[in-house]
C-alpha cells in the first residue's frame, strides 16, 4: 500500500487537524480520513496523522508512507533509538517533546514493514498524494469537523490554489527506513532553536541537521535537492 498523510495548525499552536490518504500500488487514492484536535501544533497534528494512518491499515500489508515532516519521520525513525537509551530525554537532558505520540507509533510500527519517503511540501506538480492529505488536513483544521470516506465523502479533496504559485521543486531522494549524504553546498550543521526551513517551508526542531538553502537555512533534505 501507498499512503501520505499531513497534520496542519493554522497557527502555531493553534487550530489543527490531520489527515492521511491510502492509494493503491499504482497510486490511485482509495479512502481517505481526516480529523480535528483542537488547539495545538504543528508537530502534534504531524504525528497524530501518522498514527491515525497506523491505525487504520492492515499491519500484514507493506507500507510506503509519504510525509512532508522531518520531524516527525525522524522523530519515529531516527531520535528514537536515542531517546529510549537517554530514559525519553533529548541531548540536551530536556523531556522528549509530543513522547505519548511518539511511543504509541513506536508500538502501531512494531513488527510491520513500513517504507518512509519524504516529500517536499507545497510544490506545483509534487507529490499528489501528499497535496490530498495536506488539503485535508488544512480543511480539518479550519472547520474543526471530521471528514473523509467513512463520513460519505466520494472524491477526494483539492490542493490548496496557493500550491499553484510556488516554483517547482523535484521530490527529495528517497529514503528508506523499514523496521521489522547529501551533495549540497555548504556546512551542514544542527539546529540550535527551531525554525522554519527556507525552501519547503515546514518546520526544523532543535538538533535536527540543517544546511543553508535559497532563502535563510533549512533541512539537510532540501539543502541537498536544491543547493544554493
Amino acid at each position: 500500500m501507498v499512503a501520505a498523510c499531513d497534520g496542519a495548525a493554522k497557527i502555531n499552536p493553534g487550530p489543527a487537524g490531520w489527515a492521511w490518504v491510502l492509494a493503491d500500488p499504482a497510486g490511485t487514492p482509495q479512502r481517505w480520513e481526516a480529523g480535528p484536535l483542537g488547539r495545538t501544533t504543528n508537530n502534534v497534528a504531524e504525528l497524530t496523522a501518522l498514527a491515525e494512518l497506523l491505525k487504520a491499515t492492515d499491519p500484514a500489508v507493506p507500507l510506503e508512507v509519504r510525509m512532508d515532516s522531518q520531524y516527525a519521520m525522524n522523530a519515529v525513525t531516527k531520535w528514537i533509538a536515542g531517546w529510549k537509551r537517554n530514559g525519553w530525554l533529548t541531548a540536551s537532558k530536556k523531556p522528549v517533546a509530543n513522547k505519548d505520540l511518539v511511543v504509541r507509533i513506536d508500538t502501531l510500527l512494531a513488527g510491520r514493514d513500513v517504507v518512509f519517503e519524504h516529500v517536499l511540501a507545497h510544490q506545483v506538480n509534487g507529490d499528489p498524494l501528499n497535496a490530498i492529505a495536506d488539503a485535508a488536513a488544512g480543511t480539518a483544521a479550519t472547520e474543526q469537523a471530521p471528514a473523509g470516506t467513512a463520513h460519505g465523502a466520494t472524491g477526494v479533496p483539492q490542493p490548496s490554489p496557493a500550491t499553484e504559485d510556488k516554483p517547482r521543486a523535484a521530490r527529495s531522494r528517497k529514503a528508506r527506513t523499514s523496521r521489522g549524504p547529501g551533495g549540497g553546498a555548504g556546512p551542514v550543521i544542527k539546529a540550535k532553536f527551531p525554525g522554519r526551513c527556507g525552501h519547503c517551508k515546514s518546520r526544523y526542531e532543535v538538533g535536527e541537521e540543517i544546511g543553508k538553502v535559497a532563502s535563510g537555512w533549512g533541512h539537510r533534505a532540501c539543502r541537498d535537492s536544491a543547493p544554493v
